[in-house]
């Protein structure tokens, strides 16, 4: 049973056992080696268990890349962006993964609701992984959609090295005679070199919002054509793994509509004019592309800042026969339709703001304190306090206060959440979120429903303001039940 070692059965760090970490240990006893996708016996009182296998290795590569030169990276699998993993809703994804970088390092998936043990935090979920070391993530993500995995420990440097991937969660039955594109959105800052600026974490990117690169890319190249056929349905999936850049794609007079934003489908299909994309979001895009004559091209630019830039190109290469199926029906599945009742006041309040200090020279905070990456230590979350603790299964408002003139996209480990009021005044936005951004100064309120307990992250995903400091731990639990309290919380993967 060799092969089974490392699988998700037991740790030092991690979340909580009970019937998925058993099922879990249950698919590992009875794992047979197999590559690819594995379908388990069933157990009594357990379904049967169906595996999609992968490998990671986090390793420097280099790749032609941006303009076909040859860039010094990190990559997973030898590639940037990395592997896009697939897996249907309810299958089990197992990723053995390997470090061979100079540095530890964890992969976190982000917006998966996955077992806390499996999100990849150090010290707080699971160990870091060293140069050398592997370690076997585990899950079965429950929600279909747009998701991307990348490192949770300094992650301003080895994300802007290369470090991310993507996972597509299918659908129980994809949308038919749909064609879909992926678009990975990403920026570059360049040295004289002309290889990746090895400066991180710099006095001007934490004073203002992050590391932003002069170079775009769309899945590693600049200003790509893809090649479309007129009448023919697309579906966009858009990715922002920028450190801190906001996207904002213009498709022109062709119209796309959303209808997944974050991973979760829309309440209905929406306009995408005016669409942002901060770090971590993610958008789903229904596009029919209009009947024009031969040889029309289209250039979807970024219009987040008075300087357009051209992304990437939609080139109109023939048509298709019959024009492409009506816009899908993308089924949300668990998640209520309807919001709680307006409450004026909200369960928690976190004012996002800086001061001097840190090992950086500024640090940024979440009601007044900083999380302190250099206290990293064994034994859980340390010294770090729970800044907030939301009851299982029960709405939460909570209260992000941007008392800061800089933006600041922040997300939520392990739950979604909807915008619910901006500076008080209520807003429905008909789509959830793993991410919001805050505007200078602005107040926004999100409506939260935790159904996964444990410890999270909470943090901005502009990574340098996350690296001095803007990072906390919220608990999910039952009510009147502290996890933080309770010591065989553990149940995560082994390091090997």
């Amino acid at each position: 049973m060799a092969a089974a070692e490392g699988a998700p059965v037991g740790g030092a760090h991690g979340g909580r056992r009970g019937l998925r970490g058993a099922a879990a240990a249950l698919g590992a006893l009875l794992f047979l080696g197999c590559a690819g996708a594995a379908t388990l016996p069933g157990a009594p009182g357990l379904e049967t268990v169906e595996i999609v296998e992968a490998e990671i290795v986090a390793a420097p590569s280099r790749l032609p890349l941006l303009d076909g030169g040859e860039l010094e990276v990190w990559a997973y699998n030898g590639q940037v962006p990395g592997p896009t993993l697939r897996v249907r809703r309810g299958q089990t994804l197992r990723v053995r993964f390997e470090n061979r970088l100079p540095q530890p390092t964890t992969i976190h998936w982000h917006g998966v609701r996955v077992p806390n043990a499996m999100d990849g935090v150090p010290w707080v979920t699971q160990d870091p992984v060293p140069p050398g070391g592997t370690f076997v993530y585990e899950f079965a993500p429950p929600d279909a959609g747009t998701y991307w995995f990348h490192p949770h420990l300094r992650s301003s440097e080895q994300v802007e090295r290369g470090l991310y991937g993507i996972l597509v969660v299918e659908e129980d039955e994809p949308p038919p005679g749909v064609r879909e594109i992926l678009w990975v959105l990403d920026d570059w800052r360049l040295g004289e070199d002309g290889q990746v600026e090895p400066r991180f974490n710099t006095r001007t990117d934490l004073a203002h919002d992050g590391r932003w690169g002069d170079v775009l890319t769309v899945n590693g190249r600049l200003r790509p054509a893809e090649p479309v056929r007129a009448g023919e349905r697309l579906r966009l999936r858009l990715v922002n793994v920028a450190n801190g850049r906001v996207f904002a794609p213009d498709f022109g007079a062709w119209e796309p509509r959303l209808v997944a934003f974050d991973g979760l489908p829309t309440d209905r299909p929406l306009d995408a004019a005016g669409l942002e994309l901060a770090p971590g979001n993610r958008a789903d895009l229904d596009l029919l592309v209009p009947r024009v004559s031969g040889g029309t091209r289209l250039e979807v630019t970024d219009r987040f800042t008075s300087r357009v830039r051209v992304l990437a190109t939609l080139a109109v290469e023939g048509a298709v026969p019959e024009e492409g199926p009506a816009s899908p029906a993308l089924r949300l599945g668990p998640w209520p339709a309807e919001l709680p009742p307006d409450r004026a006041e909200p369960r928690h309040t976190f004012r996002l703001a800086s001061r001097e200090g840190g090992p950086f020279g500024i640090e940024w905070t979440i009601g007044g304190a900083a999380y302190r990456h250099e206290d990293h230590a064994p034994g859980g979350h340390g010294d770090h306090p729970v800044l907030a603790t939301l009851p299982l299964g029960q709405w939460a408002r909570l209260r992000f206060w941007n008392d800061s003139f800089r933006l600041h996209p922040m997300h939520i480990h392990g739950l979604f959440f909807r915008v619910v009021a901006r500076d008080g005044r209520p807003v429905a936005e008909e789509r959830w979120r793993d991410t919001v951004l805050l505007r200078p100064r602005e107040t926004v309120d999100v409506a939260a429903l935790p159904l996964d307990p444990g410890l999270w992250m909470m943090h901005c995903h502009i990574l340098e303001h996350a690296e001095a400091g803007m990072m906390s731990l919220l608990e999910v639990a039952a009510p009147d039940v502290g996890l933080s309290a309770n010591p065989d919380r553990a149940g995560g993967g082994k390091e090997k």
